[in-house]
C-alpha cells in the first residue's frame, strides 16, 4: 500500500503577508507613523510649561480662596471648583486648536474679529452688558457671563498677524502697513475703552505695539504711535474721578486714606512683607483672612509671596521667563511671518500682563485691574489665554511637520 505524498501550497495558497504588495505596505508604514509622529521640542517645551502653570495656579486659587468662599458661599471650595471647570474646559480648547494647520487662522481673522467685536457691542449698548467695579465688560446670556474683550484680543492678534504678513513688502510704508492696521485696532479697542476698563485697553496696545514690531515696522513709526496711545491714556485718567484717584493714590501713598484709595495696595505690600524669605507655609495666609481684596484674582501674586515667601514668587517669575524662553524659540524657528507676528504679539499679551499684574502688587503701577495669565482666577481670561498658546502650539506643530517632510 502506497502513501500519497503531502501536498505543498502551491502559489495558490501563498500566505496573506505574502500576498501583500511590499509598496503597500511600506505606505502603511509612512501613513503610521506620520499619524503618532513625535511633535517637536519647542511644542513640548511650551505645553509642559503652560500645564505646570495651570496646576499651579489651580492649588493657589485654592489656597487664596478658601475663606472668600466660605464667606460668600459656606463652601471652601466654590471659587476653586469653577476655576477648576474653566481649566478642565481651557486645556482641552488649547489641545484641539494646536491641532489646526496655520492657514485656517488667516481665513477666520476678518470674521473672527467682527464676531468679537459684535459682542463687545452688545456688552456696552445693549442691557446685556453687566458692569462689575465701574467696569462694564461683561456679556450675560441666560445663566451664562463673559468677557468679550478676551475674545477680542484672540481674534486681533489672528487678523493683525494676517494683515500684516499680507502687507509685507509695503510694511515700512506707514499709509499701507501701519495706518490701516492701528485704524482697525482703534475700533477694537475703543469699544473695549467704551466699557471702561482701561487695563484691558492697556494689554491690547502693547499687542498692537508687539505685533507692529515682530513685523518689521520702523522704530520712527512705532514711537509715534506709542506717544500718541500715552497721550490718550493721560486723558483717559485726568477725566475718570475713579482713575484719577488710584493714580494719585500710587504717587502720594502716604497722603492717601489707607481705608480707601491705597488700602488694596497697603495690604498687598503687608502680605510679601509678612512672607519673608520662605513664606508662612501655604494655606497660612493670613492676608486672605478677608484683609485683602481680590486675593485670589488681581492680588494673587501677593498671597503667593505670603504662603510660599520670596522662593514662591521667584518661581513665579521664573515660570513666565520660561514662557517667553519657549515663545521665542517658536519664533526664531519658523520660516512662517504670519506665526512670526502672532507669536510674538501672544508673547507680549501674556507677558505684559503678567508684568503689569506683578507691578501693581509690588507698588511700581497704579492698580489696574487685570490678572495674572494662567494663575488668577477667572475664567474667560483662562480660557482665552490657553486658546491663544494653542495657537502658537499649532505653529509649534507645523515647524514638526515640515522638518518631516525635508527629510523624508
Amino acid at each position: 500500500m502506497t502513501t500519497s505524498p503531502p501536498r505543498t501550497a502551491g502559489p495558490a495558497r501563498a500566505t496573506g503577508a505574502q500576498e501583500r504588495d511590499p509598496g503597500t505596505v511600506s505606505a502603511a508604514r509612512i501613513s503610521l507613523g506620520r499619524v503618532f509622529q513625535a511633535e517637536s521640542s519647542n511644542y513640548f517645551l511650551l505645553l509642559g510649561i503652560t500645564l505646570f502653570m495651570v496646576v499651579f495656579g489651580l492649588v493657589m486659587v485654592l489656597s487664596s480662596s478658601a475663606v472668600d468662599s466660605h464667606v460668600d458661599d459656606d463652601n471652601f471650595f466654590t471659587k476653586f471648583l469653577s476655576q477648576g471647570m474653566y481649566a478642565l474646559i481651557g486645556v482641552p480648547v488649547m489641545l484641539i486648536l494646536s491641532r489646526i494647520p496655520s492657514q485656517f487662522w488667516q481665513r477666520i481673522a476678518w470674521p473672527g474679529l467682527g464676531i468679537a467685536c459684535v459682542l463687545q457691542l452688545l456688552v456696552v449698548a445693549t442691557p446685556l452688558g453687566v458692569e462689575i467695579n465701574l467696569n462694564k465688560n461683561w456679556l450675560r446670556v441666560g445663566p451664562v457671563m463673559f468677557q468679550p474683550s478676551e475674545a477680542i484680543k484672540i481674534a486681533l492678534v489672528l487678523w493683525l498677524g494676517m494683515f500684516l504678513f499680507k502687507k509685507r513688502d509695503k510694511i515700512s510704508q506707514w499709509r499701507f502697513g501701519m495706518f490701516p492696521a492701528v485704524l482697525v485696532s482703534l475700533v477694537a479697542i475703543g469699544l473695549v475703552m467704551a466699557g471702561g476698563d482701561l487695563g484691558t485697553v492697556v494689554i491690547m496696545v502693547m499687542m498692537v505695539i508687539g505685533a507692529l514690531f515682530f513685523a518689521g515696522v520702523p522704530i520712527r513709526h512705532l514711537v509715534v504711535f506709542a506717544l500718541i496711545a500715552a497721550s490718550a491714556a493721560v486723558i483717559l485718567t485726568v477725566t475718570s474721578e475713579s482713575r484719577l484717584s488710584r493714580v494719585l493714590a500710587f504717587f502720594h501713598p502716604h497722603t492717601t486714606d489707607p481705608m480707601s484709595d491705597g488700602y488694596q495696595i497697603q495690604q498687598g505690600t503687608f502680605a510679601l512683607a509678612n512672607g519673608g524669605i520662605f513664606g508662612v507655609g501655604l494655606g497660612n495666609s493670613r492676608s486672605k483672612w478677608s484683609w485683602l481684596p481680590a486675593s485670589s484674582t488681581d492680588f494673587i501674586f501677593a498671597i503667593t509671596g505670603e504662603e510660599l515667601g520670596l522662593i514662591g514668587a521667584v518661581l513665579v517669575l521664573a515660570l513666565f521667563v520660561m514662557l517667553a524662553f519657549a515663545f521665542c524659540r517658536i519664533m526664531t524657528t519658523t520660516d512662517d511671518p504670519f506665526a512670526r507676528v502672532v507669536t510674538g504679539a501672544v508673547m507680549i499679551w501674556i507677558l505684559g500682563q503678567a508684568i503689569v499684574n506683578i507691578a501693581v502688587v509690588l507698588g511700581l503701577l497704579p492698580v489696574l485691574g487685570v490678572p495674572l495669565p494662567l494663575i488668577s482666577a477667572g475664567g474667560t481670561a483662562m480660557i482665552s489665554t490657553l486658546a491663544a498658546i494653542g495657537v502658537v502650539l499649532s505653529f509649534a506643530r507645523g515647524q514638526s511637520g515640515s522638518r518631516q517632510r525635508m527629510t523624508s
